[in-house]
C-alpha cells in the first residue's frame, strides 16, 4: 500500500478512516485506551493481522504518519485494512466497561492468534474474546461483587466444566489477562470455554445495571433462587404445605438442577430414590433395575449432594431446618400430610453423613430399605 497520487479508491478510503478513527481515539474520553498494545482488541479468529503493530500501543500508532505506518515491512494492502478494523474497535469500545488500570498481555502477537475454544453456546462464542472484551467482563464481575462467587454456582451446566473449578471463585482469574490464563497449566480449550461462558454471563447480567446505594442485587441459578424465596417464606409462617405444594416449589426445582447439571444416570437414579415416576425405591431396588452395585449407586448418590452443595451452599442448613419445623407441627397429628417424599428429597440431597465413604457403606434413613431387610428376616 503506497499512499500518493496513484493511490487507489481502497487506500484513499483506508486514509479517511485512519483519520476518522485517529480523531475519536485522540479525544479525552478515549485517554485510557492511548497506553494499551494494539494486540489488546485483536481476536483469536482475526486473518491477515499486523503482526508488526500488534505490540505497539496507540498512542504510538496514533502518532505515526500513515504513509510511515504503510511502508513498514511486511505491511501491505491487506493488512493495512485490518489495521484500521482493529482501530475500529478501539474506537466502539466504552472506555467506561473497562478497568483503569489493566496490565498488556506479556506476549501481545501470541495472545491474539492462540486458538480459540471448542464448541459455541447460544450468543457466546469463546473464539470471538479478546483482551479488550475479557478485561470488561472482568471489571463487571469485581464491579458486580461476585469475585466470591464460585464458577460452578454460576455456570450453566455443571456438565460442561471440570469438576475441579467448581468451587473455585471467579477472583482467581479477575486479575489475569487473557494470554495469562491462556498460558495456565492445566487450562485446555474445555476448561477455557467453561470460565470464559461463566464471565460472558455474569457481564450480560452486570454490565447494564446502575448502582443504588441502598441495594443489591444477588446472581443465584434461577432454580435455587425459586427454591430459597419458597423455603424462606415457608419457614416464616405457620403450617405445614400440602404435598402438591412441596413437590412443585421444592422437590421439581432442585430435581430438575439435577437433570441440568448431573448425567443421565445419575439423574435417572435421583428420580428411582425420589418417585418422580412411580414410587419411590430403595438403594437395593434402584441398583437392581439399573443394573449396578450398591457400591456404585451410593457413589452416584454422592455425586447428587456434590452438584446440590456447590448449587445451593446453604441449602444443607435450609432444607434441615425445615424438616424440623415440619416434624415439629405434624408431630402426634392424626391429620399429618404425607412427607415421605419431603424426606427423601432432604436425605438424598443433603444427607447427614457421606454414603459409602469408608468401610462398611453406610445406611441412611431409608424405610423403604429398612422393611425390605424386614421381609427377608421373617
Amino acid at each position: 500500500m503506497r499512499l500518493g497520487k496513484t493511490s487507489s479508491v481502497e487506500d484513499i478510503q483506508t486514509l479517511g478512516r485512519f483519520e476518522d478513527y485517529k480523531k475519536i481515539l485522540l479525544s479525552p474520553p478515549f485517554a485510557g485506551h492511548l497506553d494499551k498494545p494494539l494486540a489488546y482488541w485483536a481476536l483469536p479468529t482475526d486473518r491477515r493481522l499486523p503482526l508488526a503493530f500488534l505490540g505497539r500501543t496507540l498512542r504510538d500508532l496514533l502518532s505515526t504518519p500513515l504513509a510511515e505506518l504503510a511502508a513498514t515491512p511486511g505491511i501491505g494492502r491487506n493488512k493495512m485494512v485490518s489495521f484500521v478494523g482493529l482501530l475500529a474497535r478501539a474506537a466502539e469500545t466504552d472506555p467506561a466497561g473497562l478497568p483503569a488500570n489493566i496490565p498488556a498481555p506479556p506476549n501481545p502477537a501470541a495472545a491474539c492468534i492462540a486458538p480459540g475454544g471448542g464448541g459455541e453456546a447460544p450468543r457466546f462464542n469463546p473464539a470471538n474474546i479478546s483482551e479488550a472484551t475479557w478485561a470488561r467482563w472482568r471489571a463487571s464481575v469485581v464491579r458486580g461483587g461476585l469475585a466470591g462467587e464460585t464458577l460452578g454456582r454460576l455456570a450453566p451446566s455443571l456438565r460442561n466444566m471440570t469438576r475441579v473449578i467448581w468451587n473455585t471463585p471467579l477472583g482467581a482469574y479477575t486479575s489475569s489477562t487473557l494470554a495469562e490464563i491462556r498460558a495456565m497449566k492445566t487450562h485446555g480449550e474445555k476448561r477455557l470455554h467453561a470460565i470464559f461462558e461463566v464471565f460472558h454471563a455474569a457481564d450480560a447480567l452486570v454490565a447494564g445495571m446502575g448502582e443504588q446505594g441502598h441495594l443489591v442485587v444477588r446472581i443465584v441459578p434461577r432454580r435455587i433462587d425459586r427454591v430459597e424465596r419458597w423455603t424462606g417464606r415457608t419457614l416464616q409462617r405457620p403450617g405445614v404445605p400440602d404435598p402438591q405444594d412441596i413437590f412443585e416449589n421444592f422437590i421439581e426445582p432442585l430435581l430438575e438442577q439435577v437433570r441440568t447439571d448431573a448425567p443421565p444416570q445419575v439423574a435417572t437414579l435421583a428420580e428411582y430414590r425420589l418417585g418422580a415416576a412411580g414410587p419411590m425405591t430403595s438403594v437395593r431396588q434402584a441398583a437392581r433395575t439399573m443394573h449396578l452395585t450398591r457400591a456404585r449407586v451410593y457413589q452416584l448418590l454422592n455425586e447428587i449432594n456434590d452438584i446440590l452443595m456447590v448449587r445451593w451452599p446453604t441449602g444443607r442448613h435450609q432444607s434441615h431446618e425445615l424438616r424440623e419445623k415440619f416434624l415439629a407441627e405434624t408431630a402426634g397429628s392424626p391429620d399429618a400430610p404425607d412427607l415421605r417424599q419431603f424426606h427423601a428429597v432432604v436425605e438424598l440431597f443433603y444427607p447427614g453423613s457421606r454414603r459409602g465413604a469408608a468401610g462398611p457403606l453406610e445406611e441412611a434413613f431409608d424405610p423403604i430399605e429398612q422393611r425390605e431387610e424386614l421381609l427377608e428376616v421373617s
